[in-house]
Formats: structure tokens, sequence, C-alpha cells
């Protein structure tokens, strides 16, 4: 009888990957607080979730070409850019700057917060796959 990791596992691998693409959106707006101009953006866990879950059932993925020898994909997938989002902010810098660091810290907090939950809900189907492998 074969193993399907993909039900095994659920949606924590790749919640996995999105969490750490958005630490990487986050840590990115810490890192240009003081950049004049600089706008802060996130992404909406939610919607891509959504996204990958309906995409799945009802119509096939949409294939991205590079139509252009100018076009690159080097720095940021074209369908990870689509799903980052300006965020509005509270007080904006004087300098057009939208980052509120004590924000991005908190959301950096969270988000590797709930990053370590879904590690411990893979580890934890590792270890119940690893012990019906071995017959325990």
């Amino acid at each position: 009888m074969a193993i399907s990791f993909d039900s095994a596992l659920g949606i924590h691998d790749d919640a996995l990957l999105l969490r750490a693409r958005r630490a990487e959106v986050l840590a990115n707006n810490i890192a240009n607080a003081d950049t004049p101009g600089f706008k802060a953006r996130d992404i909406d866990f939610e919607s891509i979730l959504r996204g990958e879950t309906e995409s799945g059932l009802n119509e096939p993925a949409v294939e991205l070409v590079q139509t252009q020898p100018g076009h690159s994909d080097e720095f940021l997938q074209p369908d990870f850019a689509a799903e980052l989002m300006y965020r509005i902010p509270q007080q904006p810098s004087v300098d057009g700057n939208t980052v509120e660091v004590q924000q991005e810290m908190a959301r950096y907090t969270d988000n590797a917060i709930r990053f370590q939950s879904s590690f411990t809900f893979l580890n934890s189907k590792f270890t119940g796959l690893m012990g019906a492998i071995k017959g325990e």
C-alpha cells in the first residue's frame, strides 16, 4: 500500500513555504524602514490558501510564459508578486515611507510563531508515518 504524502501531510508543507516567503517580505519591510518612498508590502495568506484550494478543484493552474528575452523572474516569482499587497499605514512618514517598524516586527513575530506551529504539526505527522512504517 503506497503512502500519499499529500493526504498525509495536509496543507502544512505548503503553509511552511508561504510563511517563509512572508518572513522574507516582512524582513524586507523592516530593512527598508529608513528608505524614503518605500512602500510596505505583505501577503494575504487567506486569499492564497483559498486560491490554492479552489484552483485545484475547478480549473487548471495558469502557466506563465516568458514572451520576451528581457522578462525576468529571477528576483521574485510572478505568481508570488501578484499576491503581494501594499499596506495602508496608520501614520505614514513625511518622506513617503509606509513602514511602521513596531507593527512589522509584531507581524514578523506572529508569522514566526505560525511557522513554528506548522513545523510542529509536520514533525508530528512524520513521527506518525515513521511509526507506521516501522510497525509501532
